[in-house]
């Protein structure tokens, strides 16, 4: 259960997959070839004859008494199978003078009766010739020759190969890893980035400088060496610097700083050297390094020379101070943590140009959703500018992601066109999480959760200097057990001391409703966020923001800037702590009374909306408008 503002909420490669695939094919083949010589010489093991004389063969094929069943002829080969098995197991040539039967070779069961053949076989051979030879045994004979020499052959070629690819990966391992997006590749200019106006006209010089470098050369201005593009995560500085590429027509090599990094010393710093020989030889050409904190992260007396990470930094320090200012090359870099890089690389000479991609505004963020609605279906009644009211706070791929998620809700529900309905589920979904049908609550539960959330409203209604009621809800959503958005009327980019303590009272709204309604001791966890933000917010405005009543005016730097005592490991003294904890606890307990006063006195709207709520389960702002009319801020709740 929480009130809720839109953002401020109340393995391995391919390559190794293809050799092992090549490695295993390569093994079963041998294996196989090893298998077929086995069976083949066991086979050959089996069929071994015993050669004899052709004339003991004719003697005991005459005789009745003698031991031969059948005489196999082919050719000059004669194969003897003897009584009692079933294979040959004698063989005998004939010389080349004269036929068989002139050297003395009777088939005396050849002209005989079929009535009498079968006892003639009996005493006299059976006499069989064949006129063509064995090629299915010729075949098997080169296949068992030829096989094991080609298993051989591959065996070896493929030894080879590998060793070969392994000496090609070592040697390259210190090539750069960027990708280029050259002429072939699908151009970005700055019609495809919506918003964010004062980014694209800084950058604007960028592209001009790309493409008419000697009108500024003949003035005695030099070509920025880089840019740095800061914002916060999901902006579009990628998408802007690729912009830049676009619009000036050169060779983009785009880059992520983490892929410098190797446990290996020195291949970082290699890839440096070679991402820039190739912008060099593509110049005019962009230099890209998206994350570039990854890499470039402050020096300090705890590294060392030999370290990997700071032999990159030092590298990519004497890269873009080094070359030439006609040389063509720019370096774009984006990160979201400015704080965290080196000073060195901040200089002028270096990052020349520091451009902030900052959250869109309104406007900008209306734009950017015509972008990603554009091609999808919606009906005609879709607001695209309420979506926009809403989503205060949110980047570009955020908006991205509710206009695809709208999308799948739409397809999910079987409709043929995106309604606002599909919008607004997506919307919540993204900002809070899905609705959890499946969860039941009983009605006790459902009777804490209207007060809770209604108390929310009804403070954050009353006060001045609160945002306006937008909705709320009781259904579960995400981990929450309710929600109450709070809208803002128009964009701020600051808020005072009065708005942050009547975020702070309206958080605590659900707390005291349960309080009021329930009793001191009846109160749940159902608050845990609620107070997990007043602390937070509270700590931040005494910390960070010098809205103290002691500590006015003085803030704390926190560690990344340098500031720690090495005692408490924080940037200020134990004695200072005890303060900052006294004024958290001072705004908070000033937050609860106001939210408890508000609420006492307003305590029939307090009841009538819990009534709604546990009637519809969600109320939109036309909605609540009628219920919170007649609430009035008490005297007890106003800030002196």
């Amino acid at each position: 259960m929480a009130e809720n503002t839109p953002k401020n909420m109340a393995g391995r490669s391919n390559n190794s997959g293809r050799s092992n695939t090549v490695r295993s094919v390569a093994f079963t083949f041998i294996l196989v070839c090893l298998a077929m010589l086995f069976i083949a010489n066991m086979n050959v093991n089996n069929t071994t004859k015993t050669e004899v004389a052709l004339s003991d063969v004719i003697s005991r094929a005459n005789d009745p008494e003698g031991n031969i069943a059948k005489i196999t002829v082919t050719g000059n080969t004669l194969d003897i199978t003897l009584k009692g098995k079933d294979q040959p197991t004698e063989t005998s040539r004939k010389d080349g003078s004269g036929t068989l039967y002139e050297q003395g070779l009777i088939d005396y069961c050849k002209d005989v009766k079929e009535s009498e053949k079968a006892k003639c076989e009996e005493n006299y051979p059976v006499i069989e010739y064949k006129e063509s030879v064995d090629v299915t045994g010729i075949v098997f004979d080169v296949l068992l020759t030829v096989l094991p020499i080609i298993a051989i052959v591959i065996f070896f070629s493929w030894m080879m190969k590998q060793a070969n690819a392994a000496n090609s990966q070592s040697m390259s391992f210190g090539k750069s890893r960027a990708r280029l997006y050259g002429p072939d590749k699908k151009k970005v200019t700055f019609n495809d980035v919506a918003g964010n106006d004062a980014a694209k006209q800084d950058l604007t010089e960028i592209v001009d400088f790309l493409k008419s470098p000697k009108k500024y050369e003949r003035l005695g201005a030099k070509i920025p060496r880089g840019v740095l593009l800061a914002g916060d995560p999901g902006t579009g500085k990628t998408l802007m610097a690729r912009a830049v590429a676009g619009e000036a027509n050169v060779p983009f090599f785009s880059i992520s700083g983490s892929e410098f990094a190797e446990m290996f010393v020195g291949v970082g710093a290699s890839r440096v050297r070679d991402l820039f020989s190739k912008a060099k030889k593509n110049a005019p050409s962009i230099i890209f390094i998206d994350e570039i904190d990854a890499v470039a992260h402050k020096r300090d007396a705890r590294g060392g020379a030999g370290r990997e990470d700071e032999q990159t930094l030092n590298q990519i320090l004497v890269e873009m101070d080094g070359f030439d200012n006609d040389s063509g090359v720019i370096v774009m870099a984006a990160t979201n943590r400015v704080d965290m890089l080196d000073k060195a690389l901040l200089r002028p000479g270096r990052f020349d140009r520091h451009v902030n991609v900052t959250l869109p505004e309104r406007k900008d963020r209306l734009e950017i959703l015509k972008v990603h609605f554009k091609g999808k279906p919606v009906e005609a009644d879709v607001d695209l500018e309420s979506l926009a009211k809403k989503t205060a706070g949110s980047s570009g791929a955020d908006l991205a992601n509710i206009a695809n998620e709208a999308a799948i809700t739409a397809a999910r529900e079987g409709h043929k066109a995106i309604s606002n309905a599909d919008i607004t589920e997506a919307f919540e979904r993204v900002a809070i999480g899905p609705e959890r049908k499946s969860k039941v609550m009983n009605d006790k539960e459902r009777k804490i959760t209207a007060y809770h959330e209604a108390g929310h409203a009804v403070v954050g209604h009353v006060l001045p200097d609160s945002d306006p009621v937008h909705k709320v809800t009781i259904i579960p959503r995400g981990a929450t057990g309710g929600v109450t958005w709070f809208l803002p009327p128009e964009d701020r980019n600051y808020k005072n001391i009065y708005e942050l303590k009547d975020i702070l009272a309206r958080a605590m709204g659900g707390r005291m409703a349960e309080k009021l309604v329930f009793g001191d001791d009846a109160i749940t966890t159902g608050a845990s966020s609620d107070l997990k933000n007043v602390a937070a917010l509270s700590k931040s405005m005494i910390v960070e923001e010098g809205m103290g009543h002691i500590l006015r005016n003085i803030v704390f730097p926190g560690e990344d800037n340098g500031y720690y005592t090495i005692t408490t490991g924080k940037p200020y003294s134990e004695k200072t702590s005890e303060l900052i904890d006294a004024e958290v606890k001072a705004l908070s307990d000033e937050a609860a009374k106001r939210a408890e006063a508000v609420l006492k006195a307003n305590k029939k709207v307090l009841d009538a909306l819990a009534e709604e709520l546990l009637k519809h389960e969600t109320l939109e702002e036309k909605e609540l408008a009628p219920i919170l009319k007649d609430a009035k801020l008490p005297a007890t709740a106003k800030l002196h």
